[in-house]
């Protein structure tokens, strides 16, 4: 049965994303907007300089309303600074991830005809290829610390002009106020590439505020206006960390700590150490790494009133020593990139552990079977969705946008679910990762919630592999709490507690051990690196 949560959504509060940045940086002129490598930037300050970014782009490129403008870019203040801007002169955005490749930037840029680039100095060198194979005609870059005290930055075979020298051309030119409709795109957010090439989630303004709203209206308990100190160390040209960061919290008069390099992980907790912080977004890897920081359990969680997962299934293990260390259950939630992104959240204090919670509001969601129908309650199948939140296709892609949308216009995740009776739902697991052995379906999120619970591992991913007499054969890659351990006794040790948790068929026949596992820059697990 479809779940449809009484609607009290209101899209009229903002007649665009423009409208709530302007209106949030007059209401809140004074506080704190983002804090970033010790410095501290106002609401009134990112109005100004984003103005002032906006003012370059209007008058001194030839960019026109609509033209797409890649940023690619860390958690830097200058990241906001960009995206605000493009967007109050009515520009596209294109996340763009900053580890990406030659290979994987010409085909972004191309695929999106970008035409502009905010880039970070550090990645110049990767361009040189890159540009001339691209449409990009301007190259905007930025060094970490320029807001700060401007850095020099490398040579170019290409023209580019530097992002202080952006703000500062546009402080001389008129700012000319775009008034975007609802309708029209704001980002393409190009998804992981998994499965083939990358496509770009075509996101309206509309997409943004109305699941801006819905998160809101999901978390308010949790929220104090003009107060909240959210820490911010998942990539913000992530959909997940935009949305929670340059949308949710900045609307509220939120501060946003932007962690610059999450994998330093005592560069994080020293930051954190410098704010009262009341909210934190994570995911399973993150939570588990930092618990096992003795300088992170010293914190003071004391305000903490939030912390939200999401990316990737939350274990019990990581939710359980979250909780013992900081005091705070959390919130594991569920989206994409196609859903601006979030489709369900478990509501503070209503926490079912092991669930994504129930729909956010507006949100219809549904169980497939393979053939687009319908299934009964506590079925397992392929979960769909629909809502004021989800894509409004993948941009020049209309074969690839009808091969995800049903005939009543649900947009299928590829995810497995099944659904309670109360309306909460569990991912069972992704349908490209589901392992058949002899038949018999294997999700590989059950067998890593057992093997993370053993007190031996701190780390572990679990993937099919290819088998003569069964099909496939499950195979767990584990990282080890101490690299000294004896591989042959855990292994005996982590078998047996398979054994005594799991049907038969579902225990890993091969275990590999392994110092780190390979991870996306949002730190996903990535299982295809596991299957060679």
């Amino acid at each position: 049965m479809a779940y449809d949560a009484n609607s009290t959504l209101d899209l009229n509060c903002y007649s665009s994303i423009v409208d709530l940045i302007e209106k949030s940086c007059e209401k809140y002129a004074d506080n704190t907007a983002y804090a970033c490598l010790g410095h501290n930037t106002s609401f009134a300050e990112i109005a100004v300089l984003s103005e002032n970014f906006a003012a370059y782009l209007q008058n001194c490129t030839d960019l026109q309303p609509g033209d797409r403008i890649a940023i690619q870019l860390p958690n830097i203040t200058q990241f906001v600074i960009a995206a605000y801007g493009a967007i109050r002169a009515g520009f596209v955005i294109v996340n763009t991830n900053p580890l990406y490749t030659q290979r994987e930037l010409i085909h972004q840029f191309n695929d999106s005809g970008a035409k502009a680039l905010v880039v970070l100095s550090d990645l110049l060198p990767t361009l040189t290829e890159v540009v001339n194979a691209t449409s990009i005609k301007y190259v905007i870059s930025t060094h970490a610390l320029d807001l700060i005290s401007p850095q020099e930055q490398p040579d170019t075979p290409f023209d580019k002009v530097t992002f202080n020298q952006a703000i500062a051309s546009g402080k001389q030119q008129p700012f000319h106020r775009i008034e975007p409709q609802q309708t029209d795109l704001i980002a393409l957010q190009y998804t992981g590439g998994t499965t083939g090439l990358s496509k770009g989630a075509m996101l309206t303004h509309r997409n943004l505020l109305a699941n801006s709203g819905q998160l809101k209206s999901r978390i308010a308990s949790t929220m104090t206006e003009g107060k909240d100190i959210f820490v911010a160390p998942l990539p913000i040209y992530h959909i997940y960390a935009f949305m929670v960061n340059l949308v949710l919290y900045f609307e509220s008069g939120g501060c946003s700590v932007l962690i610059p390099n999450p994998r330093d992980i005592a560069g994080l907790i020293n930051t954190m150490k410098s704010y009262p912080f009341t909210g934190f977004a994570g995911l399973n890897t993150l939570f588990i790494g930092l618990c096992h920081q003795p300088e992170f359990k010293a914190l003071d969680f004391s305000k903490m009133t939030i912390t939200i997962s999401g990316g990737t299934a939350l274990t019990s293990a990581a939710a359980n020593i979250w909780q013992q260390t900081t005091g705070c259950m959390i919130s594991e939630g569920y989206g994409l990139s196609e859903t601006s992104p979030v489709v369900s959240l478990n509501a503070p204090g209503h926490q079912r552990l092991g669930t994504i919670g129930k729909p956010v509001l507006d949100t219809q969601v549904k169980i497939l079977d393979m053939d687009d129908n319908e299934v009964a309650t506590g079925v397992v199948g392929e979960l769909a969705v629909s809502g004021p939140q989800v894509m409004s296709g993948y941009w020049n892609k209309p074969e690839e946008t009808a091969k995800v949308m049903t005939q009543d216009g649900f947009f299928k995740t590829g995810d497995i679910a099944v659904a309670t009776e109360d309306g909460y739902h569990t991912i069972v697991d992704r349908k490209k990762d589901m392992i058949i052995v002899s038949g018999f379906n294997v999700y590989p999120n059950e067998v890593e919630d057992v093997l993370a619970n053993h007190e031996l591992v701190l780390e572990c991913a679990v993937v099919g592999v290819a088998d003569e007499r069964s099909g496939e054969a499950v195979k767990a890659v584990i990282v080890l709490k101490d690299p000294q351990q004896d591989a042959e006794s855990a292994k005996a040790a982590i078998e047996q507690h398979c054994r005594s948790q799991l049907t038969a068929y579902k225990v890993p026949r091969i275990i590999e051990f392994t110092a780190q596992l390979p991870k996306s820059t949002v730190g996903k697990i990535l299982r295809r690196e596991l299957r060679k």
